[in-house]
């Protein structure tokens, strides 16, 4: 299987690689426009002329701020082909936010859609542009009646072989490729420095795991300005000669009816995003037969729903996959041969090249089946953060990522995840990790979401406070989730407070906003 994909060191380089071995292929699709891999080189070799013409050079960076649209890859291909590295920027943030990303990293250009729900980004993006004297260009997806620049026009320049040549040829797999900012939810948001070499070792472990090869097509729901979008989607798929089509922003019955039009071989998502396709698939007629491989990652996936997804999709190969911003993608996934009981209960094993350890509170590696926090080293693993930090709790000696995720390892090498290591709350003396109290009650088949946190009690120290999202047709009580709780966890996990919500806060990538709970009122 290595042989069948791609091997090439740079970003630029791997698309041309795959140009070369499948030119026709269908690469991305787009609406309903496709594009092969040769055309997709060729446009990339005209923005990417374009970008040298603005001034851009190695080294340099750039703002990139989108939807998941043909365009956005055009950008991402055409800076990396000549080293520019991407900022990768969301169309929910807003100008406090862009104004701290875009300063902190010197970016000297910003491509932006004109607007997206209901935001005028050109406006914003001005705004922005007028309080940083390094921003020089603003760069819009769409045409534009005031005759500003668009990716259009950088789509029109001719393309000048011999100093394109000269640029790629400098590129090299140290140099960074991306910026992706983490949540923030702590504080001042960091930028992981993605790396040409980090980003394409991940996505060619997954390929390789995965065994992906021509015909094989996904929908990209997640976002591209995430490592789950770009590196664990697109790259994963490019390396292998397959096909992905863009999502511009998942809506569950917009995706199951671009499954039914054009159907999928492999599904990849986060919970959030999986529970809703199956909770709207009667409404959309759509044969699921032809999926090989459906992948849960992001978040921590409960048995329940991996339950479903096996009885959904009979004939299909269900996933694990654990992986962060500053590993370039996935580090863990599901093994091809793991039984039912893996699947449903562990995140899998490290993948070839990742190297592990469960560390204690002492700094101390533990022993099988004890939780302590998950480091890796390896394989995508960045090496710090933007500007040059190594931010103390991130990153530990000699290269190891310090996760901030709570897990154990069984005797056959299988990771099971505890929940982040600041979501751990103690009860009268009891460690608690929300993540196994959240998956048993996700196992109710009235639940359709839950996150916990740990919340002061004058009593306990701390208890647990459990915010629920009811099915439409269930009618429970908190009463009702304790007992059913009470039945089969020790009395300290049983929720003290259970609150129900009609919705729950989320990030750009489905997951719970743990740092917006701890700011609700029940």
């Amino acid at each position: 299987m290595k042989d069948c994909v791609v091997q090439a060191a740079s970003l630029g380089a791997s698309l041309r690689e795959a140009a070369k071995r499948w030119p026709a292929a269908p690469a991305f699709v787009d609406a309903s426009r496709s594009w092969s891999f040769s055309q997709m080189d060729e446009s990339v070799d005209h923005v990417a002329c374009g970008m040298l013409a603005l001034g851009l050079q190695r080294g340099d960076r750039i703002g990139v701020l989108g939807l998941n649209q043909i365009g956005w890859l055009q950008l991402f291909f055409a800076a990396a082909r000549i080293g520019v590295c991407v900022v990768a920027l969301s169309v929910r943030y807003r100008d406090h936010e862009l104004l701290g990303m875009l300063g902190d990293s010197s970016a000297k250009a910003l491509f932006t859609v004109r607007s997206a729900e209901g935001v005028d980004f050109v406006e914003m993006a001005q705004g922005v542009r007028d309080r940083l004297d390094q921003l020089v260009h603003v760069v819009t997806f769409e045409a534009d009646s005031e005759g500003a620049l668009t990716l259009a026009a950088l789509e029109r320049t001719p393309i000048d072989a011999r100093r394109l040549a000269q640029a790629s040829a400098a590129v090299v797999a140290d140099d960074a490729a991306m910026v992706i900012f983490t949540s923030g939810t702590t504080g001042r948001p960091k930028g992981a420095l993605l790396t040409h070499g980090s980003m394409l070792a991940a996505a060619r472990a997954e390929a390789e795991h995965l065994n992906v090869v021509p015909g094989d097509h996904l929908k990209v729901a997640m976002p591209l300005n995430h490592v789950g979008g770009i590196t664990c989607c697109i790259l994963t798929m490019l390396l292998g000669g397959a096909s992905s089509e863009l999502v511009p922003a998942f809506k569950a019955e917009t995706v199951l009816q671009m499954m039914a039009a054009r159907p999928p071989t492999v599904i990849v998502g986060v919970p959030t995003m999986l529970t809703l396709l199956l909770m709207h698939r009667e409404k959309v007629p759509v044969d699921l037969s032809g999926v090989r491989l459906v992948i849960t990652g992001g978040a921590n996936a409960d048995g329940e729903l991996l339950s479903r997804l096996m009885a959904a999709m009979p004939q299909a190969a269900v996933m694990n996959l654990y992986g962060l911003s500053e590993s370039s993608g996935a580090l863990v996934m599901t093994p091809w041969d793991a039984d039912r009981e893996a699947v449903l209960s562990s995140i899998g094993r490290p993948l070839p090249g990742v190297e592990m350890r469960v560390v204690g509170s002492s700094g101390a590696d533990v022993t099988a089946g004890e939780v302590g926090e998950l480091w890796f080293r390896g394989l995508g693993v960045v090496k710090g953060y933007l500007g040059g930090k190594v931010t103390e709790g991130s990153f530990g000696p000699d290269g190891w990522l310090r996760t901030g995720d709570m897990g154990c390892i069984d005797e056959s090498g299988f990771i099971h995840l505890r929940g982040r290591k600041k979501d751990m709350f103690i009860q009268g003396g009891f460690n608690v990790y929300p993540a196994e109290v959240e998956n048993f009650i996700a196992s109710h088949p009235g639940v359709l979401m839950v996150a916990g946190i740990g919340v002061p009690d004058p009593v306990m120290g701390e208890v647990g406070r459990f915010y629920v999202v009811l099915r439409p047709s269930a009618a429970l009580t908190a009463e009702d989730l304790r007992a059913y709780c009470a039945q089969h966890l020790a009395d300290y996990k049983v929720p003290r407070q259970i609150v129900f919500r009609d919705q729950l806060p989320l990030t750009p990538t489905g997951k719970v906003l743990k740092a917006a709970l701890r700011g609700i009122e029940p």
